[in-house]
């Protein structure tokens, strides 16, 4: 394939995609693949969705865009459902989740009036823009584009002692993902998000939570800090909200809601119609029902998982439908990614040696045991080697 127009940002596989159906992908070849990726855990209900798509469709009859200068009964519908499922209050729509964690630094600093300093953590991915990417607690993102944005620190995940001794009379927010998507599938321990959320109260910052990766279903909870049955002050998500379509969600507080005025923060293509319409079937299809789904799919993937009893598998972790296996030294996420691509499957990895499963939320135990006898085969004919 020829890429000669396209930046080079992307180490690319080299298959083409022309159409999907369900858990289904076709190349131009024709050949058939299940979807274990998402698109990185966006496609929740799969490709082509006959209920998604005719609300889209309907919108782009319609129109495709106006301007957030105007009166959108479909955003405010979308922002008072997002308001019930998530226990807070108001709503900014943007892009992407880089987006919505920027949206997420600005508005805590506006609430902080002077205070800025934001606690992040190591192995914690926020974006790629200044903001969100000074959060970001990986070095690696950071070559090339330092200095970053001053007023962040980073802890190590899952302690609260390293959080503690980082606040300052300074720090207006604490900003952790509930699991590392990016960093390794790595899942916070029980009771870490709790005693976050009791932290920041006493201490008077904010608790921002990203959930880009892990909202809007992925983790057989609408948002996976629900686990811990708490609230967030701020609560950011965006990849599975519009399955597919380009949106990002940064949710507040009334409290942090009330220092924000018109002209402190904007996007123009934010909340577009054609997105809203995709996130608001998205939303409504995503009950109890679908979320218990969700969630024992995942214990069935990862019993089944541990159940092949693989020596070259070091650890296996994650909640509802995204999946972390990590191989023990020697053995390449990337080759066995590759393997399985070339078998009919795709998925992702997290690092050198961490495989990312992000199947979508209508797969089926069909699909799920062609899948595992299929990895099982490629780690073992990897191992021989």
């Amino acid at each position: 394939m020829n890429y000669s127009g396209l930046l080079n940002t992307y180490s690319r596989y080299p298959v083409e995609f022309v159409s999907g159906n369900g858990p289904f992908l076709y190349d131009v070849n024709g050949k058939e693949y299940i979807d274990f990726l998402c698109g990185i855990a966006v496609t929740g209900f799969g490709h082509n969705h006959p209920a998604i798509k005719s609300e889209v469709l309907k919108q782009i009859n319609n129109f495709w865009h106006v301007s957030n200068l105007f009166t959108s009964t479909p955003q405010e519908e979308l922002a008072k459902k997002l308001a019930e499922r998530s226990g807070l209050n108001y709503t900014f729509f943007s892009n992407s989740g880089t987006e919505a964690n920027e949206a997420a630094i600005k508005f805590a600093r506006k609430w902080g009036k002077g205070r800025f300093e934001i606690i992040a953590t190591e192995n914690g991915f926020h974006g790629r823009t200044f903001g969100s990417l000074s959060a970001t607690g990986q070095p690696k993102f950071w070559e090339g584009y330092e200095p970053l944005v001053p007023g962040f620190s980073h802890v190590k995940f899952g302690s609260i002692v390293a959080i503690h001794e980082k606040i300052t009379p300074n720090t207006v927010a604490i900003i952790v993902e509930t699991i590392q998507g990016e960093g390794g599938v790595n899942v916070a321990p029980e009771g870490y998000i709790k005693a976050l959320r009791e932290l920041c109260t006493e201490k008077e910052i904010l608790l921002i939570i990203d959930e880009v990766q892990t909202g809007i279903g992925r983790t057989g909870k609408f948002f996976s800090y629900q686990y811990e049955n708490i609230v967030p002050d701020i609560v950011t998500t965006a990849k599975g909200i519009a399955n597919g379509l380009p949106l990002g969600v940064t949710i507040c507080s009334k409290e942090v809601a009330d220092e924000i005025k018109p002209g402190n923060h904007g996007s123009t293509f934010g909340g577009n119609p054609v997105a809203i319409a995709a996130a608001n079937k998205v939303v409504d299809l995503l009950d109890e029902d679908q979320l218990k789904e969700i969630a024992q799919l995942g214990t069935t993937l990862q019993d089944a998982l541990h159940g092949l009893n693989l020596q070259q598998i070091k650890n296996i972790r994650g909640k509802g439908l995204i999946i972390g296996v990590e191989f023990t030294e020697g053995i390449s996420s990337k080759e066995i990614a590759l393997k399985l691509l070339e078998n009919g499957f795709l998925v992702g990895t997290s690092g050198d040696s961490v495989l990312r499963i992000l199947p979508p939320f209508i797969i089926t135990q069909t699909e799920l045991m062609k899948f595992l006898s299929t990895f099982r085969a490629i780690v073992q004919e990897i191992s021989i080697k």
